[in-house]
């Protein structure tokens, strides 16, 4: 139950349905109890099996208020057949049986009536404090994460926990109030048939919970094995092209077939147990209720345990009663242990702390004025060391290129200056101030970002370059189009501006792709770009297309800009050569072209590939 109290937090907002839910329960438990008592009457009018009492009782002692009611009931029941007849009062009887039983329902419906605001309302903020806890997360948590794990958390196990929660609050509330109820109707009943029956509740109660003991480990692999084959659906989804281009279809059906026989195997013994509990109390019930049937009735049939027929029959149908919540109690409380087990994950996402947090003194900068400082900067990917006192200035206007081998820690730079990652040494400086001193909004709002890959959403042109600016005009994104160079092709698409593109944007090409997200960095209007190898994906045409774009955005901005194809970046005001994540050259491109050092090598080799 630790993860799952947690969880409960979520239900404060919704407290008043609780309450409301609470009190229909109880009044629920108890006209459950009331319409079985209210039998009695109705028995004992068909049963006659007590003398009548024509003489109004009187209470004399608290010690014979059981046989006051008792006589009581009896002078009522007489009197009114005396004056009405017995069609009359059994009329009155089944009324009254007609209308507790009507109450106890309408009660157990307004109970769940509430209850499913609460449950519903706990579903939706788990859900938005996990999705806001996704995309808050650092990019290092998802390069440890399977995505298709992270969907399983934000689905299957928040509903688990949504349904755990009504178990939970029928185990506290409903179902044990109407076991209450009913043992305190039948100890008033018979104190002596009751308390015998207690001796065999303790030894049901052990057997049932050892039944469970292991469900919540089960519960455990079942949630842990369906993230891991979501995981390999998303990533066939993705990569279907790769996987039929090298024939692994077999292989990657051999993989999912074993997860999912994996979670066929532990669902099974999972199913297996959850559907243990209720037989075996049902059996451990009925045996109760087969002794009580012995020796109660010897009790009825010699008269000494206070009970007639009527009170007798009543008496069984209590019993029997508790069998039900008994078993709902025993069900649920499997269904909190599978819960809990959910919970455990979710919090797992929950409780993750993001280490790139905004100072509690970061200010929100506006403006960029003057230059972008990197000072003696290293970095680490876990214990991989990429960039070692890297230093660099990039004045406010000019376009500075790196280029260098992969691995050589460019696009670390890009990921460093974004704030992605935070540096372990060294300062990155906007205006001479540590952007770990300026908010991460307004730090990324001074910042256009097109990327090697076009990451592009499953909605419309308009919605996907509209993300740089939100309340655009139609005017503004065709503006932006049109210096990304893409007006061109979009004008011409059936419903232009509404055309939905497809997932991921697979309804374009390439260069369309790379064209829209630069429009989209366009409409931003940042005052910094950075272009991570924006052109290396793309054939000539489509290159030469985008390097026109890319020229178009970078007028007046100040740009980093990671190259694979140097032809690109010829025109830079600062080329930086790196290897293993330190400058070996640094200088304009006729300057590195005439040291005949690294950068010249990089040229000549990438010349002699293209021709």
């Amino acid at each position: 139950m630790e993860y799952f109290k947690k969880i409960l937090k979520f239900a404060i907002p919704y407290k008043k349905y609780g309450f409301l839910n609470i009190l229909f329960n109880i009044l629920y438990a108890l006209f459950g109890t009331l319409a079985f008592v209210s039998l009695i009457p109705m028995l004992t009018v068909l049963l006659k099996q007590v003398d009548p009492v024509r003489i109004k009782p009187t209470l004399e002692s608290s010690s014979s208020f059981k046989s006051f009611l008792d006589d009581s009931l009896n002078y009522f029941i007489n009197t009114q057949t005396d004056l009405h007849g017995d069609v009359y009062v059994l009329g009155i009887m089944v009324g009254l049986v007609i209308a507790t039983f009507l109450l106890k329902n309408v009660f157990g419906y307004l109970a769940n009536y509430f209850i499913t605001y609460l449950r519903n309302g706990v579903l939706k903020d788990i859900r938005n404090k996990m999705y806001n806890r996704i995309v808050n997360l650092n990019l290092s948590f998802y390069s440890e994460k399977r995505k298709g794990d992270t969907i399983a958390r934000i689905t299957s196990d928040v509903l688990e926990v949504q349904h755990s929660f009504l178990s939970i609050l029928e185990l506290f509330i409903r179902e044990p109030l109407t076991i209450l109820f009913a043992i305190g109707t039948m100890l008033f009943m018979s104190a002596q048939l009751t308390l015998f029956v207690f001796i065999f509740i303790p030894v049901a109660g052990f057997i049932i919970s050892k039944i469970g003991k292991s469900l919540k480990k089960k519960s455990g692999q079942v949630q842990t094995e369906q993230g891991y084959f979501l995981s390999l659906v998303e990533e066939t989804l993705a990569n279907l092209k790769i996987i039929k281009g090298f024939a692994a279809e077999d292989r990657m059906e051999t993989k999912f077939q074993t997860s999912t026989t994996n979670f066929e195997k532990y669902s099974n013994t999972l199913t297996h147990r959850q559907n243990l509990a209720s037989p075996v109390s049902e059996f451990l019930g009925i045996t109760v209720i087969g002794i009580l049937l012995w020796y109660g009735g010897n009790m009825v049939l010699d008269g000494s345990g206070g009970l007639d027929g009527a009170q007798f029959i009543v008496y069984m149908g209590l019993a029997y009663q508790i069998l039900t919540p008994a078993k709902s109690i025993a069900k649920a409380s499997y269904s909190v242990k599978k819960g809990d087990a959910a919970a455990a994950r979710i919090l797992e996402v929950l409780e993750t702390e993001t280490t790139i947090k905004d100072n509690p003194r970061a200010i929100s900068k506006d403006t960029f004025d003057s230059r972008i400082n990197l000072e003696g900067i290293s970095f680490k990917y876990d214990e991989e060391s990429v960039l070692k006192n890297f230093t660099l200035n990039v004045k406010k206007g000019h376009t500075v290129a790196l280029v260098g081998q992969s691995g050589s820690g460019k696009s670390t730079i890009a990921n460093l200056v974004t704030r992605f990652y935070d540096v372990n040494e060294g300062n990155i400086k906007i205006d001479n101030t540590d952007i770990k001193d300026i908010s991460k909004k307004s730090l990324r709002n001074l910042m256009g970002l097109v990327t090697q890959d076009a990451i592009l959403f499953n909605d419309t042109i308009r919605n996907n370059i509209n993300l740089g600016k939100e309340n655009a005009t139609d005017q503004e994104i065709i503006d932006a189009l049109k210096i990304a160079n893409a007006w061109e092709f979009v004008q011409d698409l059936p419903k232009g501006l509404d055309t939905n593109i497809g997932d991921s944007g697979n309804k374009l090409s390439g260069g369309q792709k790379q064209r829209l997200s630069i429009a989209r960095a366009v409409l931003k209007n940042p005052p910094i770009m950075i272009l991570d190898e924006a052109t290396s994906a793309l054939d000539t045409e489509s290159e030469r297309l985008v390097q026109k774009a890319l020229e178009n955005m970078m007028k007046n901005r100040t740009s980093i800009v990671i190259a694979h194809r140097l032809s690109t970046i010829q025109n830079a005001d600062e080329i930086v050569v790196m290897q293993k994540g330190e400058i070996v050259e640094q200088g304009k491109h006729q300057e590195l072209i005439d040291k005949k050092g690294m950068y010249h090598k990089l040229v000549s080799m990438q010349s002699f590939e293209e021709a």
